[in-house]
């Protein structure tokens, strides 16, 4: 009898550790690409969460390689691996409801960050609200071109949110100057390169004609920037604005080149995994800071669907602060 209590006591000892380590959550996060700075930077404010930090919560972040099907495959890695929770920024707003269908029926709850799927069982969604966006950097183009001339429009992939719902703000803010004429509307993919070599092109098809760029994003803005000066011509006389706040765009718009909105990667990043980890454990509170820092953004006990992140426009009176808070 002595043996077999000694033999149950080793074996608890042995299992208790066992059963410590399955404690710890273990979520993914599948990101439509990170070449860029703007996911780079939502990555590591995820990999910052308190909870990660403490060991609470191990994180996996998968590249999506801007590509729909890659991200499905993800989704399919992480169902077959049993993650207790998803975080998805997806490539595309329609492709993406498949695979979050998959891990819904599954019993892994989703929540979606800084890009919609169109998809009613996502446990929630945490980003910012796009058509306005698309209606400020718009109105910051058309305000310096005094609503009149011609303009350019720098495109997000085809399909993905932030490109249909930017549109719509652009478009919400062209309405109010019915005289300024779009020569051109084209995808630049979320990249500096491309949109540095639509920009060379259409200098070149629209000679001392386009007065004002719209970049959807920063890198797409910065990349139209790159052509005008290597085409030898005055930044400063054209009207620039993107959306995301990066480095080099709060460095463009304290050289009075460009204007941005700051999207905050940081609160969507840490504000989605604090609700993933809400949707597993029941009792969870917040640990990320974002919440005191935007009241707005109501915790609501961490089942409200929608959280939306201010957006706060790049300024030479906040600039530098921004960039100190990058270091």
């Amino acid at each position: 009898m002595k043996k077999m209590m000694l033999a149950l006591a080793m074996a608890s000892a042995l299992y208790a550790p066992s059963a410590m380590a399955q404690e710890k959550l273990k979520i993914g996060a599948t990101v439509y690409g990170l070449n860029a700075e703007f996911m780079q930077i939502w990555t590591a404010a995820l990999q910052q969460h308190p909870a990660v930090k403490s060991g609470e919560v191990e994180v996996t972040v998968f590249d999506g390689r801007y590509d729909a099907l890659v991200q499905q495959e993800q989704f399919n890695t992480m169902i077959t691996q049993k993650y207790d929770a998803i975080i998805f920024v997806p490539m595309d707003v329609e492709a993406g409801a498949a695979p979050v269908q998959a891990a819904v029926d599954a019993g892994i709850p989703v929540v979606g960050s800084n890009a919609r799927v169109n998809s009613d069982v996502l446990t929630a969604y945490v980003g910012s609200n796009d058509v306005e966006a698309g209606e400020l950097e718009g109105k910051a183009v058309l305000d310096k071109m005094g609503c009149k001339g011609n303009l350019v429009i720098i495109e997000g992939p085809i399909g993905q949110s932030g490109q249909i719902q930017r549109l719509e703000g652009n478009e919400k803010a062209l309405a109010a100057c019915p005289d300024v004429k779009v020569l051109e509307k084209q995808t630049g993919n979320w990249s500096r390169a491309e949109a540095q070599t639509l920009m060379e092109n259409w200098l070149t098809s629209h000679p001392g004609q386009i007065n004002g760029v719209i970049g959807q994003n920063d890198e797409m803005a910065l990349g139209a920037i790159e052509a005008i000066k290597a085409a030898g011509l005055d930044v400063k006389s054209f009207a620039i604005a993107g959306i995301d706040g990066v480095t080099d765009a709060i460095n463009s718009v304290k050289a009075g080149e460009m204007a941005s909105i700051l999207q905050d990667a940081n609160a969507q990043a840490q504000g989605s995994l604090d609700i993933a980890i809400k949707a597993v454990k029941p009792d969870y509170q917040p640990q990320s800071p974002i919440w005191k820092q935007y009241p707005s953004m109501e915790w609501a006990d961490g089942k409200a669907k929608n959280y939306l992140v201010p957006w706060t426009p790049v300024t030479t009176a906040n600039a530098d602060q921004l960039l100190e808070s990058r270091k």
